[in-house]
Order: structure tokens, then sequence, then C-alpha cells
């Protein structure tokens, strides 16, 4: 078997562990972070431990190659973070003012000590 047997290259920005959902990146993110390969099969239970090896042995094969991935990867994410900030659904604007009536109620219950502000 080859090295790439094991992914699924949709396009240019998404790889994925082939027979998941599991892109390389959240495989790597966290090998880069020093977490062990024993310890991400076990975080992603649909990932085998040979998965996880492959994952991390394509990226130190081609390092420049997936180190590029990862920095679109991240400022996707970056972006579309700050978009939904921006830009927040109904939903979650919904919830940002339930929550903000309960500080205020417990505020008043209990005064300002108990429940300090919120840096939303």
């Amino acid at each position: 078997m080859e090295l790439q047997d094991y992914f699924a290259f949709l396009d240019a920005d998404d790889i994925r562990i082939k027979g998941t959902r599991i892109g390389i990146e959240i495989v790597l993110e966290d090998y880069l972070s020093g977490v062990s390969p024993e310890e991400i099969a076990v975080r992603y239970r649909t990932l085998t431990l040979e998965q996880v090896y492959a994952t991390i042995t394509y990226y130190l094969y081609n390092r420049e190659e997936i180190d590029a991935y990862l920095a679109r990867w991240r400022a996707y994410v970056e972006a579309a973070w700050l978009e939904q900030q921006h830009n927040p659904s109904v939903f979650v604007e919904d919830l940002r003012l339930r929550m903000q009536q309960k500080r205020e109620m417990l505020v008043a219950e209990r005064g300002p000590a108990y429940f300090p502000a919120s840096p939303m």
C-alpha cells in the first residue's frame, strides 16, 4: 500500500483520512501540539493508530507542502470565526440576549460580586 492510499484528496485544501470525515489538519494540529499518536487515536475513535501514523508520516515526508496547507486551513478557520462574530445567526443573537438577561437577573438578585461582567 502506498502512503497516499490512506487519504482522500478532495481538493487542494481538503485532504481527508480515507474512510472517515476527519481532515489531516485535525490529526496534525494535535500532533504538532505534542499529543502522542496513541492519544490521538483514542480521541478520534473512528481512526486507527495506523491511520494516525500514516498521517504523521505523510506530513514528515511532505512538510513544506503540508505546512502551507495547514497555514491556509488556519487562515480559513480564523476568517470564518471572524465572519461569525461579525454576522452571528439569529440563534446566536437570541442566545446572547438570553445570557445577558440571565446575568442581569443574577446580578440584581445576588449583587455584582456574584456574577462578574462578561467579556462579550
